[in-house]
């Protein structure tokens, strides 16, 4: 037993060549299940094999920009006439399945997606994720070791995979978080800009507000409620009072999807949503969630007050959004790029402490493992791995104090 301790404590075995020789086997099984896929679908013109559009996720976004390109922004929240809508453009005729894909994003989503409706179907989802995901890359660059092959490890990401084939916004989401962790002291007008765009998804956004409030970023802070702000009220002016309408209007129902599971538990990374596979209640789901959201907002609050630098506070602010909210997905675990590059970039620069590769390893791979273990083993990991990476994120991010470095 002592010996398999220090195996997992240190992960010898895990070395750099071993590492690399999995991650090219993952980007080719990743490049190679998408070009499948866009082969099989005819670029987006045809039904993949389980009878949806190519990158389904994305149905909703392109249907509801096109509902407001057609003028009737608001029937996008009205299930009825989004669902019509989606038939319409993918009729079950063709070989597709009925299956409906809402739309819970508040209004400025609805102003980033309306340019990819003049796009036929495929080509829209094809620049969609190419540019988001060319965004989010950039950021795991420019956060992990020069040296490091970044192109190889962002594509054997296995976030990247599901986000793609989903055709979601995860990559969206970690390039905004990761830009503004690259810029918050440099350039703090383009960190709040890009943190009060993070309004398109407002639930991986809890704890931006609190966190640049412990660390005095005030002007980070400024920007983002100004560019927030200005997002809202755009999207006021070009869809109407009646598009936020039908977005609150259907609050109700996404609260409904997530409490009863209609998008799937097994398919969501909370606690919230490990509790129910679990079998426990509604009221008792809600209060593992609001434990463990006021640990990790209490922990950010500290760590963020010391100021421990931009990149380190982005890691904290990255992983603890994936533990804050109750409604987050495998695919939005496209955040832990940010945590899991700026980890391997400190520890390149020193050494690997305790359990720190083995824990990242089980974040990266996580992705890949928690939909799947939670279908068939009824029970999810992905809370506890992300709180293990917390654990080491905030290890690395704790300011020591000098007399504490000198001495060791």
């Amino acid at each position: 037993m002592g010996r398999l301790v220090i195996e997992l404590r240190q992960a010898p075995w895990l070395g750099a060549g071993r590492a690399l020789s999995w991650a090219r086997v993952l980007a080719v099984m990743s490049v190679l299940s998408a070009m499948v896929l866009v082969m099989l679908t005819h670029g987006g013109n045809m039904p993949d094999p389980w009878h949806r559009p190519l990158a389904p996720d994305f149905d909703s976004f392109w249907t509801a920009a096109k509902l407001a390109l057609a003028g009737t922004p608001a029937a996008a929240w009205n299930p009825v006439a989004q669902a019509a809508a989606e038939r319409a453009n993918f009729e079950p005729l063709r070989g597709y399945g009925a299956d409906y894909y809402a739309f819970f994003y508040p209004p400025p989503f609805l102003l980033i997606c309306l340019p990819l409706a003049l796009l036929p179907y495929g080509l829209a989802a094809v620049v969609w994720l190419a540019t988001t995901g060319v965004a989010c890359y950039a950021v795991g660059r420019a956060l992990l070791p020069r040296r490091w092959p970044s192109i190889l490890v962002f594509l054997a990401f296995p976030a990247l995979s599901i986000n793609a084939w989903n055709g979601q916004n995860g990559a969206l989401s970690a390039a905004l978080l990761g830009t503004a962790a690259l810029q918050m002291e440099r350039r703090p007008k383009i960190a709040g800009a890009c943190l009060g765009a993070l309004c398109f998804k407002p639930q991986l956004a809890l704890l931006v507000v609190p966190a640049l409030i412990a660390a005095r970023r005030f002007q980070v802070l400024a920007y983002a409620v100004l560019a927030m702000a200005t997002l809202c009220l755009v999207s006021l002016c070009v869809f109407g009072e009646a598009a936020w309408q039908g977005f609150l209007s259907a609050a109700p129902l996404a609260r409904a999807a997530m409490e009863f599971g209609w998008v799937g538990f097994a398919k969501m990374v909370s606690t919230f949503a490990a509790a129910r596979l679990l079998g426990m209640s509604s009221a008792d789901a809600w209060a593992a969630q609001a434990i463990v959201a006021a640990a990790v907002l209490i922990v950010t609050l500290l760590v963020a007050r010391r100021r421990p630098g931009e990149r380190a506070e982005g890691a904290i602010l990255a992983t603890g959004a994936c533990l804050m909210t109750p409604f987050v997905l495998d695919y939005d675990l496209m955040l832990l790029v940010i945590p899991l590059a700026w980890v391997v970039a400190q520890a390149e620069q020193t050494v690997y402490l305790p359990w720190e590769k083995l824990i990242l390893a089980s974040a990266f791979l996580l992705p890949m493992v928690t939909r799947s273990l939670a279908t068939w083993a009824g029970a999810s990991v992905a809370p506890l791995v992300l709180m293990a990476l917390l654990a080491v994120v905030v290890r690395r991010a704790w300011p020591v104090p000098a007399a504490s470095r000198c001495i060791a």
